[in-house]
């Protein structure tokens, strides 16, 4: 397929049906530092073989996708400065210009989804910004999860974006979303917010169902599965709060917005909560893809 190389691996693994789970790179580039970037993500490919699916961690190297990286290619994203955080926009661009980049939920859905990959698992989506009505600030992952079928573990959409207007975007867009036992969305680094959902899951298999029909039935789009943080690992929500609080006026007083913003903020809030919502970020993703795994092995492959 032109401009896309896929791993050997996931190429027997796609032809034969095999579940696999599609991992993002911009949480290895621009969401956490070295080592523990790249102890991570050595770590969400292992959960996922354990569970008996196959990684695909995603990443522009040189200008071409690359479905499946090498240990070496890791090691790049991890600990290389500037990586260009790609979304779906960029990609032309940056393919054109033999660049390399880290992708974005959006980037990383499509192109999953280009190579026949149906179940991702992040840390947490973009969404509808703080003051988006005003700013216009809305993350392009909303736009990708109407158009892209991919089903999608995160542990709900970054604390520092306003919930409840994602929530009503993803409902305009006919997106699904399904939080896993619990009616709670989650908080991402902590499992309760003011919003319930309409429908929750309690296996693996039941998410799966769901999946498999909404695209049996011709709906295009994805699907949320929304998977709180693990209990022992949530922070406390009054320290959190105000982390993001003091964060968020940083940033406004800095003029720090656009591509820039979810990565200031995330360093920013790691260094107000001394390295608790660093931990926190780990443990959730590493539970959304021991998730992703499990549903990825009842997804159907034709939808």
């Amino acid at each position: 397929m032109k401009f896309i190389d896929i791993k050997d691996e996931l190429k027997d693994a796609i032809i034969k049906d095999k579940p696999v789970v599609a991992l993002e790179s911009t949480i290895i580039s621009h969401g956490m530092p070295y080592p523990d970037n790249l102890e991570t993500a050595l770590s969400l490919e292992d959960i996922i073989r354990k569970e008996g699916a196959i990684p695909a961690t995603i990443a522009i190297i040189n200008g071409r996708i690359k479905i499946g990286l090498n240990r070496e290619e890791l090691e790049y994203l991890a600990r290389a400065e500037n990586i260009i955080k790609v979304s779906r926009r960029d990609l032309a661009i940056i393919i054109a210009k033999n660049g390399s980049g880290a992708t974005t939920v959006a980037a990383t859905m499509y192109c999953a989804s280009l190579a026949g990959i149906k179940v991702f698992a992040t840390g947490g989506i973009g969404g509808v910004h703080r003051g988006a009505e005003k700013s216009f600030d809305i993350s392009a992952d909303l736009e990708e999860f109407k158009r892209t079928k991919v089903a999608v573990v995160s542990a709900g959409v970054k604390s520092i974006l306003d919930i409840g207007a994602t929530l009503e975007k993803l409902e305009t867009y006919g997106v699904p979303v399904l939080t896993y036992q619990t009616d709670i969305f989650p908080d991402f680094y902590t499992r309760l917010s003011p919003f319930k959902v309409d429908y929750m899951v309690n296996t693996p298999e039941e998410a799966a169902d769901i999946i498999n029909v909404k695209w049996e039935l011709g709906l295009d789009g994805g699907v949320l599965i929304a998977n709180p943080v693990p209990e022992e690992s949530e922070i406390e929500p009054g320290l959190i709060k105000t982390a993001i609080e003091n964060a968020l006026k940083e940033a406004k007083t800095k003029d720090i917005s656009g591509k820039r913003i979810t990565p200031f903020l995330l360093k920013k809030i790691v260094n107000l909560t001394d390295g608790k919502s660093l931990n926190t970020n780990i443990s959730l993703v590493k539970n959304n893809a021991y998730l992703a795994a499990r549903i990825a092995k009842h997804v159907k492959k034709e939808g």
